[in-house]
C-alpha cells in the first residue's frame, strides 16, 4: 500500500527511514551544561532532531541534538559573556574601572622573575625561577585562576619553592599559609614531626616571639623549647 502511495520510495528506503526515526535518542528532560531539555520540536535539520531548552538564565531557544551531545552548544550564550566580562575587567579594559586584583598578582609574577631591576628580583629571576610560556600571556593566567579557586586575599604560592611559575606547581593560598612555604623557614623537628615556627606555634600555644627567642636567642634544646611552661615575668618578657 505504501509503494503505491509513494511509488518512488523502496521499502528498503522505508525500511531505513523507520529504523532511524526509531534509534532518535529522546533527549527530554536531559541537562547539557547550563541547558536542560524540554521537548522535541519537531523540526528536523540536517538530519537531527532539533530540541527545545531551557538555560539556567531562564532563556529559552531550540538546540540540535548533535550541538547538545558533542557539547558544541552549552548554554544560550550567557557563558561566554559572563567569561568575557570577567577577562575583561580582570584585564583592566572597561572604561572607569580599576585593574583587577589578578592581573598585579600577574604583573608582580613577571616583574620579580624578569625585570633586574625589580627588588624581589634576586630572590626569584636571579635564583633560576621562571614564568612557563603559557603565563607570559594574562588570559591563560586568569583563566587557570578563575577556575583554580582564586579568591580575594588569597596569595600565589609555588608548591615547590625551587619551580618555576606554572599550572602544576602553583596554587592559591592565605598569607599564613603563604609564608610558612617560604624557603627561608627554619623547618624544625620534634617526635617526628618536621614544620616551621609558626606552625609549632599552633600547636604548642606559645606565642612566637617566646618561641623564637627561647630557640635561637638562649639556644634552649628543641624538647625544651616546646614543651617547658611558659613562665610570666614583670620584666623581661615570658620565657
Amino acid at each position: 500500500m505504501l509503494c503505491k502511495v509513494l511509488p518512488h520510495v523502496s521499502l528498503v528506503s522505508v525500511s531505513r527511514l523507520t529504523k532511524k526515526m526509531a534509534k532518535t535518542k529522546d533527549l527530554a528532560g536531559q541537562r547539557f551544561g547550563r541547558l536542560t531539555v524540554l521537548y522535541d520540536t519537531g523540526k528536523r535539520k540536517n538530519g537531527h532532531v532539533v530540541w527545545h531548552c531551557q538555560c539556567d538564565c531562564g532563556n529559552e531557544l531550540d538546540i540540535r541534538s548533535d550541538s547538545l551531545v558533542f557539547a558544541r552548544t552549552t548554554s544560550c550564550g550567557c557563558y561566554k559573556r559572563q567569561r568575557t566580562a570577567e577577562v575583561h575587567t580582570v584585564h583592566g579594559m572597561a572604561r572607569g574601572e580599576k585593574r583587577h586584583s589578578i592581573y598585579w598578582i600577574w604583573h608582580s609574577m613577571l616583574q620579580r622573575c624578569e625585570n633586574p631591576s625589580n627588588e624581589g628580583y634576586r630572590n626569584y629571576g636571579f635564583r633560576g625561577i621562571k614564568v612557563c610560556d603559557e603565563w607570559h600571556k594574562l588570559i591563560p593566567f586568569c583563566d587557570w585562576a578563575l577556575a583554580s579557586g582564586w579568591q580575594k586575599g588569597l596569595q600565589l604560592d609555588r608548591i615547590n619553592n625551587n619551580g618555576n611559575y606554572e599550572p602544576g606547581n602553583c596554587r592559591w593560598a592565605t598569607p599564613q599559609e603563604n609564608s610558612r612555604n617560604k624557603r627561608d623557614n627554619r623547618m624544625i623537628t620534634f617526635a617526628g614531626k618536621t614544620q616551621c615556627l609558626a606552625a609549632w606555634v599552633d600547636d604548642t600555644g606559645i606565642e612566637y616571639d617566646t618561641l623564637r627567642a627561647r630557640i635561637n636567642r638562649y639556644r634552649w634544646p628543641i624538647e625544651r623549647a616546646l614543651t617547658e611552661f611558659v613562665k610570666r615575668h614583670n620584666k623581661g618578657g615570658d620565657l
